[in-house]
């Protein structure tokens, strides 16, 4: 029998019937409230409810992000889709295995226990029983709460949980067909556009419609509504030009001018702050030994590779969205209560978008649709962002700067443990301390919310990872939350912890440094936790650790290790790279331990992902801002790694069977910018401590 507490899905959404349909075509359907940004989760939490009623995977189906049928478990955020979402479904549909065991042991009069299930047929001592799960669908009441008392298979029992599977978004993707949200048009689609505001609060003062219309030539009509303007017709070129010319046709009052200092970390240290202490008392006397180092990370972008894009209709009073965001339901309140619909006149779904990993421009560009659709009732708005007005005007993620605090026993092993952080929020989701783009710009905006950020017990923010998994007696943080940041910030793949892990990591190996010790054997002297001591010492033989030579050959090796949250998924990462007027990575090893896992093949892809995409931000990624705003509009002023530019990747999974499975999307984010920053300290001696190590930072490094 489970005893566990419910996973919090499960306490939101009770009802049997919100999770699980059984179909006429003999397939059972799924529902989930996780959705597809690329990590493979519906093909995951497909074979999770496969193994668990005994069916082939082609027997389930997965609907994701519908708010009409499918529960309300919020967003697809903080590799929390398998954790928590999978063992909401896991628990499911155990209780309904159970459930239709006994309808169909009363049917052929034998015990539930007599009985076996195979592809979704009953078997008695191993023959055909004329019974499955299709006959006795309709005796089994799914609109029930769920008990969650039913214990899910052990282990040892899974067939499908543990194999590698196909994605099943991956086909349509590759072949072209039409699988994004971009592609989805109809002969009755009508483009749009918007003008943005160039900052919260500014007021259009005027706008030259004739020039406009001059410039675009051709037929489209222009919705003005407050400081929210709009242009929409069937030719898309059309309307695109339209708002192409719109910036150099407005003129607006109350700009907020940038300056190339506010781009920098450096800037926050000066900035009113709400200041949030955690932890131990700060001493009132400071240590004799203290050592302090400071590190920083930019403002960076969600970097899409295509922009934000939504369909919305408004057909007799019923309001009807598609958006690739990352949580429908939400997107279904926030939508009610900007526009001042009745939630329940709206339905939001989920189509294929280019991915984010974070809040990004998807839902104010769902809004940007929905406040048009309104004004053109019975006409499908298909609404797409520019790539400028993308890198301009989404959420980016918040710059860090991040001063570590060290008092050292006499072994010289960390004793006293401060992390202070300099940040603005990591989290301005509407509805939880930020509001839509297309709000702001309507008639009598909303106030400004207070910045908020999430408790380190909650995960954290800024703070998440900002207390090290080591051995550390006495440990606290002091998050000076930033009031007024420049730009808009919030959620961006693992929010706080790749800055604080790097910065902790590059704390180790100088400390290690200190004391003549072997980096490794450093934080495996100062480490107990045996699952993270397994990674460590595996890592070691991957990588060939022990033949890792001199500093300051130009050549380097460095590792970086965490557990993400420090309740999540292991990773260790070692990097070798090579420096010399700029950074290049040589190769890359991960060792990660994520628990059980359900789809090896998709882990090792999100495992692979996060050190892609930690790579870019280590080496190149930084949004800029000039006096008009972020200046950092297209690929040439915000490179990313290429693919010329990635190394060999080779990820081990340690067997983790027995354990429950623990989120893998963010795992390797932290650990390789720390790995990197650590090679490149062993290459040249010298340790660059802000990102991104660009030619200019390398450059001053080796002066």
């Amino acid at each position: 029998m489970v005893t566990a507490p419910l996973p919090s899905s499960l306490v939101d959404n009770p009802r049997l019937d919100r999770w699980i349909r059984f179909l006429p075509d003999r397939t059972v359907r799924i529902a989930t409230g996780k959705v597809e940004i690329g990590q493979g989760i519906v093909t995951a939490l497909g074979q999770i409810a496969a193994d668990e009623l005994d069916l082939t995977y082609g027997q389930v189906v997965v609907l994701s992000g519908d708010t009409d049928e499918g529960p309300d478990e919020l967003y697809t955020s903080s590799s929390h889709s398998i954790e928590i979402g999978g063992r909401s479904i896991q628990l499911v549909c155990a209780e309904v295995r159970a459930k239709a065991l006994e309808r169909a042991a009363l049917r052929l009069n034998c015990s539930p226990a007599d009985l076996a299930v195979a592809e979704g047929r009953f078997l008695q001592n191993g023959a055909e029983t004329g019974q499955d799960y299709w006959t006795v669908a309709g005796e089994i009441d799914l609109s029930q709460t769920v008990k969650g008392t039913t214990a899910p298979k052990a282990t040892n029992a899974h067939t499908v949980i543990g194999k590698d599977m196909p994605r099943l978004d991956l086909p349509a993707k590759v072949n072209g067909a039409v699988a994004f949200l971009h592609d989805v048009l109809t002969p009755d689609t009508l483009h749009a556009r918007v003008l943005r505001q160039p900052n919260r609060g500014a007021g259009l003062t005027s706008l030259d419609e004739a020039a406009i219309r001059r410039t675009a030539k051709g037929a489209f009509d222009i919705l003005r509504d407050a400081n929210f303007v709009a242009f929409v017709g069937r030719e898309e070129g059309v309307v695109e030009a339209a708002a192409v010319a719109a910036k150099l046709h407005a003129t607006w009052d109350k700009r907020r001018p940038l300056t190339q200092a506010m781009q920098e970390a450096a800037w926050l240290k000066d900035q009113p702050s709400e200041d949030r202490p955690y932890g131990a008392p700060v001493p009132s006397v400071p240590p004799q030994s203290l050592i302090q180092a400071t590190y920083s990370r930019p403002y960076v972008a969600h970097a899409s590779m295509g922009p934000s894009c939504a369909l919305a209709e408004y057909r007799d009073g019923h309001l009807t969205v598609h958006s690739h965001g990352q949580g429908m339901h939400p997107l279904r309140r926030n939508l009610a209560s900007a526009l001042g619909l009745p939630i329940e006149s709206i339905t939001a779904r989920h189509l294929h978008g280019p991915g984010c990993y974070g809040h990004n421009g998807a839902d104010d560009a769902a809004m940007d649709a929905a406040v048009i659709a309104l004004r053109m009732p019975g006409r499908r708005i298909r609404l797409r962002w520019r790539r400028e007005e993308e890198f301009g005007f989404e959420p980016v993620g918040p710059a860090m700067l991040i001063t570590l605090h060290v008092d050292l026993d006499d072994r010289g092993y960390p004793a006293d443990w401060t992390t202070e952080i300099w940040s603005p929020t990591h989290v301005q989701r509407p509805g939880s301390g930020g509001t839509l783009l297309a709000r702001e710009a309507l008639a009598d905006p909303p106030a400004p919310p207070k910045p908020s950020d999430p408790l380190p017990e909650r995960g954290g923010g800024a703070t998440r990872n900002a207390i090290p998994l080591y051995d550390v007696p006495v440990h606290r943080i002091l998050h000076h939350l930033t009031q007024d940041p420049p730009v808009r910030t919030s959620a961006l793949r693992g929010l706080g912890a790749l800055p604080n892990v790097f910065a902790i990591e590059s704390m180790i190996d100088d400390l290690a440094a200190r004391v003549g010790q072997d980096p490794l054997d450093y934080r495996l002297a100062i480490l107990s936790d045996l699952r993270g001591r397994r990674l460590l010492e595996r890592l070691a033989e991957r990588c060939g650790w022990a033949a890792r030579g001199a500093a300051g050959t130009g050549k380097g090796l460095g590792l970086g290790f965490a557990r993400y949250k420090n309740r999540s998924a292991y990773a260790a990462i070692a990097a070798t790279v090579t420096v010399d007027e700029e950074v290049r990575i040589d190769r890359v090893w991960c060792v990660a331990d994520t628990g059980t896992i359900v789809n090896p093949d998709g882990a090792r892809n999100q495992l692979e992902g996060g050190i892609v995409q930690a790579i870019s931000w280590t080496l190149k990624e930084q949004v800029r801002f000039d006096a008009h705003g972020i200046s950092s509009l297209d690929w040439d002023t915000y490179p990313i790694l290429r693919f010329s530019e990635v190394p060999e990747v080779e990820v081990e999974l340690v067997d983790g069977k027995g354990n429950p499975p623990l989120g893998i999307g963010e795992c390797t984010c932290g650990p390789t910018a720390a790995a990197i920053g650590n090679a490149v300290a062993h290459a040249l001696g010298v340790r660059i401590h802000d990102m991104p190590f660009t030619r200019e930072r390398v450059m001053k490094a080796l002066l």
